[in-house]
């Protein structure tokens, strides 16, 4: 073989070797971020039961609350006289 074949050989070699090595750790870059995101995906899901939740509760006790105590929305019950003053 003459010098430019073994050169030639060893360049395409080396570069063959690079892009491959290129190749997965980019895969791999790709599949942890990937990953990532259904790791984020399924603590937004978590965090989203647990605030139905709290507001399931909440509404519970406000429709308890509302049953114990008188409640209205009605202005005049809760300033007083409407016009004294």
């Amino acid at each position: 073989m003459s010098r430019a074949a073994k050169l030639t050989l060893l360049g395409t070699s080396l570069g063959a070797m690079g892009i491959i090595t290129f190749v997965h750790y980019s895969q791999k870059v790709e599949k942890a971020a990937m990953h990532a995101g259904v790791v984020r995906d399924m603590e937004q899901q978590r965090l989203k039961r647990e605030r139905q939740a709290d507001f399931e509760i909440q509404r519970q006790l406000e429709s308890e609350y509302r049953k114990l105590q008188n409640v209205t929305d009605d202005p005049v019950l809760k300033g007083g006289q409407k016009g004294s003053g």
